[in-house]
């Protein structure tokens, strides 16, 4: 099959968000001098985590705002701190919305300047635009902080088009988000591959919506409980120079 157009998904299968994300949360922490009321830092973070994505599973499928996510998934963590450890009261109890929003405001900003990568990100661009491909970024990230992190890893150039769910009205895997990209690329269906590491959002999102798909396996996903395999499925960005 000759694909002209290729849909990639950013965080996380170009970008590497986790693990940016793993510093900026850290910087975080020691920005709100976290330290005087979690004793162990990690209970933070994996309340953090577990936060995270249940709220961004949510929000690709449209069940929640952007805003709830921004509040709640700070609110959810700092709840998790034990009084058994330092009966002194917490200084964000009863600050409300505006403490957690100030501590998205600041861990975004950590987040957003960093340029880290998913190892062989630059080495697959080059490969793909010197195949001729045009190349869409496809995410359902929040538009401001995507063009920080395009910008603050070198990969903007590579793009002929920035397709973001916040300009399409809807999340990544509605079929509509899929018809939106579409459109606004002037890609067709038939000649276009969107890849992604998400099975769910990017992957079967795609598929549902008739186009093929590669999954970047980062997460080490068991395909046989998926009801519908990708079309490709690769383990590292590498791979798929041996595919297109």
């Amino acid at each position: 099959m000759h694909y002209a157009h290729l849909f990639i998904d950013f965080d996380d299968t170009l970008y590497d968000t986790y693990g940016n994300a793993v510093i900026a949360l850290r910087e975080t922490f020691e920005h709100f001098g976290l330290g005087r009321w979690f004793t162990d830092p990690q209970v933070f973070y994996d309340a953090y985590w577990a936060a995270n994505i249940d709220l961004w599973s949510h929000y690709s499928h449209g069940e929640i705002t952007r805003d709830y996510l921004i509040v709640e998934r700070f609110r959810r963590p700092l709840s998790s701190y034990d009084k058994a450890f330092d009966m002194a009261t917490p200084p964000w109890e009863g600050l409300g919305e505006a403490f957690y929003l100030e501590m998205s405001d600041v861990f975004l900003g950590y987040c957003s300047n960093k340029p880290g990568v998913v190892d062989g990100a630059h080495e697959l661009m080059d490969y793909l635009k010197g195949r001729g491909y045009r190349m869409h970024i496809c995410s359902n990230g929040f538009h401001e902080i995507q063009y920080k992190k395009l910008a603050a890893c070198g990969l903007r150039d590579y793009f002929d088009t920035i397709i973001l769910s916040e300009d399409a009205g809807v999340n990544k895997p509605s079929p509509f988000y899929f018809d939106y990209a579409l459109k606004v690329s002037g890609a067709k269906k038939e000649s276009t591959l969107m890849i992604g590491d998400n099975l769910q959002t990017d992957v079967l999102g795609a598929m549902n919506a008739g186009l093929d798909a590669m999954l970047f396996n980062r997460w080490g996903v068991d395909l046989s409980q998926s009801a519908q395999a990708p079309t490709f499925a690769v383990e590292s960005l590498r791979d798929i120079m041996k595919i297109l």
